[in-house]
């Protein structure tokens, strides 16, 4: 491994593979992730470089924390499962000092607005989900259904998913509400969310087709969860059609809670505005 002074990284090179270039100084790198890094690099579809972010950790075939160029092929289980996960902040009127000294009755009004975590599906109902949508949701998944039943179409085993009543809803892991504090004390709603159930659904769903791609044209990988889609072949198409309807999906999953959670708060402060 050389270390790259002027752009601060280091280049592990890998014999039959491009180079990885790691942004991990001082970071301990599991030696697991070093070895999904390895086998990423020989792929032949890698274009130039895989480049390693300081959150690199153990994924599902590619390590998640990584940027993996591709020419002509895509990689299912690379781009992950949490499909069009992101953030979305609003600015408002509001600074520190019209906050409460206690921010608890806004945090339990927040989680009676916006359904969060899980609940297993031997124990009923999942909690994480809408028991009635608000009209919110309603006009939201409008937007989307259509889309969705031809996905279908072509694709039955993704449309049993809890699609309609996730859409608004927060989801478990690193996802996140949060009041927060700009540094002029402006104060800011954040949240990060994804495609919830469906886009999971759809991520595993075709990471198993590339791999049948894979078995079907006798291609051997180094690790069969880096299967991958060729350009212009059917899987491919789909796949991305796919991702683009879940990136939809997550967008208006953020955009549904941002309007409860600012619903809420004008409750508590009625001249609440969003700059």
């Amino acid at each position: 491994m050389k270390k790259e002074q002027a752009m601060n990284y280091e280049q592990l090179e890998i014999p039959g593979g491009v180079p990885v270039k790691m942004w991990t100084n001082g970071v301990p790198v599991e030696e697991e992730a070093k070895n999904q890094l390895r086998n990423i690099a020989r792929l032949p579809i890698v274009f130039k470089h895989v480049a390693v972010m300081p959150d690199v950790h153990l994924g599902i075939g590619a390590t998640i924390g990584s940027v993996v160029p591709t020419l002509k092929a895509i990689i299912p289980a690379a781009v992950g499962v949490d499909l069009g996960c992101g953030m979305m902040a609003c600015k408002t009127t509001l600074t520190a000092s019209d906050l409460p000294d206690n921010l608890s009755g806004v945090r339990a009004a927040i989680e009676r607005a916006v359904p969060v975590g899980m609940t297993p599906k031997r124990f009923g109902r999942d909690k994480g989900s809408w028991d009635t949508p608000p009209s919110e949701t309603d006009r939201a998944w409008a937007g989307l259904v259509d889309e969705f039943k031809e996905i279908c179409e072509a694709h039955p085993r993704i449309e049993k998913t809890n699609n309609y009543k996730h859409l608004g809803t927060l989801g478990t892991g690193n996802h996140f509400i949060e009041i927060c504090l700009d540094e002029h004390q402006s104060v800011w709603v954040m949240l990060h969310s994804g495609s919830r159930g469906v886009g999971n659904r759809f991520g595993t769903y075709f990471i198993e087709r590339a791999k049948h791609e894979m078995r079907r044209w006798f291609i051997n990988l180094p690790d069969e969860d880096l299967a991958y889609f060729a350009e212009g072949s059917e899987g491919f198409n789909d796949y991305v059609r796919a991702v683009a309807w879940a990136q939809k999906y997550a967008l208006a999953n953020r955009e549904v809670m941002m309007d409860q959670v600012l619903t809420v708060l004008r409750k508590t402060f009625p001249d609440l505005t969003v700059t």
